[in-house]
């Protein structure tokens, strides 16, 4: 087996002909040279090996085939790779042995495996040097094909032949300013799958977390960072198209790595997690108007717009809040097509990957004890704080559901650590706790929001407009006022609930 420690990423189709002779500081580039490549990849129709994280790949290099098994180690850095000659232009399942597709193969699979997608590329290799390490870059143009879709493929591949993990940071940061390239953490096998399915939008959800009973609290960190990284970061098509679904799930990603840091933050360490910090919570802002903003046209305005009781000021108010709406979407657009959000993830990454983003010797030690610690010091404080719910400002209620939140994605973390029958019931009902205390504080929340947004559009509007939007906004505030009581006695209940945990 060998590890692929690679980073990827997608350029402009104008950019990549001149990244085939890139001039870096301190690196040597040397003479590129140029293949052709079909590659197949293979499944069955219900996606087994997908499921189990692994792909089956047959490449066509000339008149060379060779077989590849790749599977995901998420404990590490890069991908488990295995290689064999082959003598055709199918798989050969007997050539597995030892690899992670190995417990799967059987008859049935040999027989129900099929080609699923196919990519075909010309590829430019260029060797570069620093004083320390080896490095390949791959430049890639073509073209995946499933069925009748296709997709275009312009891409470049960095990938790490020896030396040091820096050195492949530093060249990657050198062609994000030269050429935009922009990091991928998505494989062309998942681009594949993606083009294949019948999904037609393109938001992503998170995967699910495994983690090892064996690991430290700091290796854990890295698996459940890397999960949320690859979860608000497969999001940016989404993002750029329009797609509210695609702004929900980046801020969800984004909520979930930020979740993280604050739930390890007792081994995180040194400058640079303040400063990760700082520019995640810099994305979070620039998405958060276009959410909030289509929560509230979707499930207060346009509702309103059609009551019979409003007439022209609910058409007002939709045409104001609709066009708020747009330009917030513009301005997410805007954040996830810059230099700024190109550079977050590269150093995002390479934070994570650091040995030094890790204080403690130790890591932390066991995971398990660590995760036990963590989920009871934070129920604990929650349980305090939410025996006055309702003498709290929103602010403080605010506080009180990002409590919860960490919380509930701490379950998720930390849940395969659990895997007794009785722990996961009891993990399940903990979460379904924490979800109404969520929801309901969430309301109130996006109602204290909402109460600024309409104050501001009513003290904003054209004079001969101002009192039909004004009785509009009342209308639509008034009716959110009524649920206010409800719900704190909702997320109240639910929070004394907690105390069996």
């Amino acid at each position: 087996m060998a590890i692929e420690t690679e980073l990827k990423f997608r350029v402009a189709a104008s950019k990549l002909k001149m990244l085939a002779k890139p001039r870096i500081a301190g690196v040597r580039s040397h003479e590129p040279s140029a293949r052709e490549l079909v590659s197949t990849y293979f499944d069955t129709t219900k996606y087994k090996l997908k499921r189990h994280g692994i792909t089956l790949r047959v490449r066509q290099d000339g008149d060379t085939r060779v077989q590849t098994i790749k599977a995901t180690e998420c404990a590490q850095f890069g991908r488990g790779e295995w290689e064999r000659e082959l003598d055709g232009d199918g798989p050969d399942l007997g050539k597995a042995e030892g690899t992670p597709l190995d417990a799967l193969v059987s008859r049935k699979l040999r027989d129900k495996l099929k080609p699923i997608f196919e990519t075909s590329v010309r590829r430019i290799t260029v060797p570069l040097r620093t004083k320390r390490s080896a490095i390949e870059l791959a430049i890639d143009r073509g073209h995946t094909t499933a069925g009748q879709r296709s997709r275009p493929i312009q891409e470049i591949e960095l990938e790490l032949k020896s030396g040091r993990p820096l050195d492949l940071f530093r060249v990657a940061r050198a062609l994000e300013r030269k050429a935009g390239a922009e990091l991928d953490m998505r494989s062309k096998s998942e681009h594949g799958y993606e083009l294949g399915g019948d999904a037609d939008h393109l938001a992503v959800s998170a995967e699910s977390i495994v983690l090892g009973s064996g690991l430290t609290a700091g290796d854990a960190f890295r698996v459940i960072a890397r999960s949320a990284f690859r979860h608000f970061s497969a999001n940016a098509d989404a993002v750029r198209e329009g797609e509210a679904e695609g702004i929900h799930q980046m801020r969800v990603g984004l909520r979930r790595l930020r979740a993280a840091i604050s739930l390890f933050s007792k081994i995180l360490t040194g400058p640079s997690t303040e400063e990760i910090k700082g520019e995640l919570k810099w994305l979070t802002s620039e998405l958060a108007p276009a959410r909030e903003l289509d929560v509230f046209v979707r499930e207060d305005i346009e509702p309103a717009s059609h009551d019979a009781l409003l007439r022209r000021g609910g058409s007002a108010i939709r045409r104001e809040f609709s066009g708020r709406r747009d330009r917030a979407f513009a301005r997410a657009k805007k954040a996830v097509s810059s230099s700024r959000y190109r550079s977050l993830l590269i150093d995002t990454l390479q934070w994570i990957e650091a040995k030094q983003t890790v204080a403690a010797d130790d890591e932390g030690g066991p995971i398990d004890a660590f995760a036990a610690a963590v989920l009871h010091r934070r129920i604990r404080k929650l349980r305090r704080d939410g025996r006055r719910l309702d003498r709290l400002s929103a602010e403080e209620r605010h506080k009180v559901r990002i409590r919860a939140k960490k919380i509930r994605y701490a379950v998720d973390f930390f849940e395969s650590l659990f895997p007794g029958k009785r722990e996961r019931k009891r993990l399940a009902r903990l979460s379904k706790h924490l979800k109404r205390v969520q929801d309901a504080l969430g309301s109130l929340n996006d109602f204290a929001a909402h109460r600024k947004l309409a104050v501001d559009a009513a003290l904003k509007a054209p004079h001969q407009k101002e009192r039909a939007r004004a009785f509009a906004s009342g209308v639509v505030l008034g009716r959110e006022q009524q649920a206010v009581k409800p719900l704190i006695k909702i997320a109240a209940k639910e929070v004394r609930g907690l105390e069996r945990f």
